[in-house]
């Protein structure tokens, strides 16, 4: 993948789900693509945090990138 990962480019094919102000939480609407393995993602959570916390199910894979200052976290299910 290249680095990058503009969300500003694929905001039409995603829907927002949580915006803080320091985290992004949003839904793949349209097969966009992970920006760590290029599978299409089902969330991806854009922070600007040093540290988080994850409640994850057992069936869900995840991914982690980092972008810049940005930590990218999708989850593929």
């Amino acid at each position: 993948m290249t680095a990058g990962f503009d969300i500003h480019e694929v905001r039409h094919r995603v829907k927002l789900l949580r915006d803080d102000g320091d985290t992004m939480l949003v839904e793949n609407r349209d097969g966009v693509a992970c920006p760590a393995c290029g599978d299409d993602f089902s969330q991806l959570l854009i922070s600007d945090r040093d540290a988080h916390s994850f409640d994850v199910d057992a069936g869900t894979r995840f991914c982690v990138r980092r972008d810049g200052d940005r930590l990218l976290v999708a989850t593929h299910e």
